[in-house]
């Protein structure tokens, strides 16, 4: 309790100031007074504890932009029209506000993903699900009703292999991360049914944004904070693994190239081809002259590696023969 100042030492210090008499002893306590006046003080809401510093926030949101990009693709290819998916929030709550902040129904899938412990949540907004749906079945998606009912069993079955799609993305970018293996365990329609942590446990949750045509909805991505508690540590790292992979692909593609651009390739020019019978070929001589129909002006093929590479005409070049690269050989031309 020494280094506390009670308030008459507070006063007395203020007045050897005003004086003019502060001695040595008084100060160093009002130094160490007015270090303590300038800390930044921040605020703290215990009802929504910060445990994801924001550089492993930043790390995740990262992450999942690769996940964006690739679902988006992959759901383009799929429903054969464009897919826009993009993260469009990251942040820390309790599971509690997750699951109020929640449409009642929605499409809540409960996700797995080994070796983590616990247990992940997906949800589909209906917004977007029941455009997907029309789509899969044969409608334009554009005047698409939207009910407030359960999903049938045959929508579930449809909305299945856009879940299966997601959590193969998910395992591909987490791959950077952990070797997990996403798996989806169970699908609700009412988030409120569904407590796989506390209501007061802090988790993540990564908001996305998903357009098809002029249609949009959200899909939510929640991570409760003790699965991926075991790989916290990894996650404050991420952004420099990722530049050191990238610098290794760099000097790796060079080595290749280098490598590649000291390789022996076979090359041969065709001068021209032809048919003869059998017989003839049995009854060549030495100083047999083998008419083609090839004028004898046009080009030539030159080979690569078996290939059609290039054209080019024959010549002489240092008492040698030669051959002059015209062009590049278009592909399927006939020489």
């Amino acid at each position: 309790m020494a280094d506390v100042l009670d308030q008459s030492e507070v006063d007395s210090l203020l007045q050897a100031v005003e004086a003019g008499t502060l001695e040595d002893d008084h100060a160093a306590s009002f130094a160490r007074l007015e270090e303590e006046r300038q800390r930044d003080i921040q605020t703290y809401d215990f009802k929504r504890p910060e445990r994801v510093s924001k550089d492993q926030m930043r790390a995740l949101e990262s992450l999942h932009e690769g996940f964006a990009r690739n679902f988006g693709a992959s759901l383009s290819g799929f429903l054969r029209t464009i897919i826009e998916v993009r993260v469009a929030t990251a942040e820390q709550l309790t599971y509690s506000e997750f699951i109020h902040s929640l449409p009642n129904p929605t499409n809540f899938n409960l996700v797995s993903a080994e070796p983590l412990e616990g247990q992940m949540c997906l949800e589909l907004s209906p917004l977007i699900i029941y455009p997907i749906i029309d789509r899969l079945l044969g409608g334009s998606s554009n005047e698409t009703f939207v009910p407030q009912r359960p999903l049938t069993m045959i929508e579930l079955r449809l909305v299945r292999r856009i879940t299966d799609r997601a959590l193969a993305n998910l395992t591909e970018v987490w791959s950077a991360l952990v070797e997990a293996n996403f798996k989806l365990e169970e699908v609700e329609n009412n988030p409120h049914l569904v407590q796989i942590v506390a209501p007061n446990e802090v988790v993540v949750v990564l908001g996305f944004e998903i357009k098809m045509g002029n249609r949009s909805g959200t899909m939510s991505f929640c991570i409760p904070f003790n699965v991926i508690e075991p790989v916290m540590s990894k996650l404050a790292t991420q952004g420099w693994l990722a530049y050191k992979r990238r610098a290794s692909a760099e000097a790796k593609h060079e080595e290749i190239a280098s490598e590649l651009g000291q390789s022996q390739v076979p090359m041969t020019a065709m001068l021209a081809e032809t048919d003869i019978a059998v017989q003839e070929l049995l009854n060549l001589q030495v100083g047999d002259i083998i008419q083609t129909s090839k004028p004898a002006n046009s080009p030539l093929l030159l080979k690569v590696a078996g290939k059609p590479g290039y054209a080019c005409t024959l010549g002489k070049y240092k008492d040698h023969r030669a051959i002059k690269i015209l062009r590049e050989a278009e592909p399927g031309e006939r020489f």
